[in-house]
């Protein structure tokens, strides 16, 4: 890994941080949180490649867990207990399959880079509901866990369609900007 994928890697961390910050609560469940942390996700998956996507990924969620307030509700090695976790280790994923599927597209026009986006924000949910469903179960043992009813109305139904719509966005900006980078670098990834 040279120079200029390190400088790229360290953009992207910033970029997930910047991300972080901007975001709205929702009126539901406990925590429900949209930002626009997807779309860099996938703008990075997008833009330098889904090995160097999921590094900056993984040093973004390496700085929260060691205390580092940039998630959107701060930081710390406690985070990973709390059952939303699994969002945070999905935008890992969203950024590699991005990247990965884009690179598959044998044309890259703007229908690779919004159908690699989509479904990479897709497996950010995979990891994400599936990291809930495990932790609220194993945390919540004298308790009711979250059934799969809960589960998918308040934390996939409630904001997919939002994510989507961000995620379309981050995979439009992702091809417009691509070019100037394929220049700057001489190839993309």
């Amino acid at each position: 890994m040279g120079t200029r994928d390190l400088t790229y890697c360290a953009m992207f961390v910033a970029l997930m941080v910047v991300g972080a910050r901007i975001n709205i609560v929702l009126p539901i469940g406990t925590g429900v949180t949209v930002s626009l942390q997807i779309m860099f996700a996938v703008i990075t998956g997008l833009l330098i490649g889904p090995r160097d996507g999921l590094i900056s990924l993984l040093v973004y969620l390496l700085l929260g867990l060691i205390g580092l307030p940039v998630y959107a509700h701060g930081g710390g090695f406690a985070y990973i207990l709390r059952p939303t976790y699994g969002f945070l280790i999905g935008f890992a994923s969203a950024a590699w399959l991005s990247g990965f599927l884009k690179n598959r597209f044998r044309k890259k026009n703007l229908t690779a880079y919004l159908i690699s986006g989509e479904i990479g924000m897709l497996s950010y949910y995979v990891f994400g509901l599936l990291y809930f469903a495990l932790m609220s179960s194993l945390l919540l043992r004298d308790a009711q866990p979250i059934g799969f009813r809960e589960l998918m109305t308040v934390w996939f139904l409630s904001t997919v369609w939002i994510d989507a719509i961000i995620a379309g966005v981050g995979s439009l900006v992702a091809y417009k900007v691509a070019p100037a980078l394929e220049k700057i670098n001489g190839g993309m990834r």
